[in-house]
């Protein structure tokens, strides 16, 4: 049984297993735990300066910033699933 991987976009890869939710960051208790990550440093941006469009939360408790919409990396991981 291998890693899968999934691509959150612009080449950046994470371990599909390791995902517990990817969510919208607009919400005000979405940007609480963004800035409690960059506090902590368990925040990772990933979206080369763009606009973040997606949060990945991890079970590691790193907060992933993508640039790719949460319908995308949701179904990227489905597609992987099967």
């Amino acid at each position: 049984m291998g890693i899968k991987l999934i691509n959150i976009g612009f080449g950046n890869i994470v371990a599909a297993n390791r995902i517990i939710a990817i969510v919208s960051p607009e919400s005000a208790p979405i940007k609480r735990v963004i800035q409690d990550a960059r506090d902590r440093g368990m925040l990772i941006d990933a979206t080369y300066g763009r606009r973040t469009r997606a949060v990945v939360v991890t079970d590691s408790d790193h907060i992933i910033l993508s640039a790719v919409q949460p319908e995308t990396v949701s179904q990227r991981l489905t597609d992987e699933d099967e």
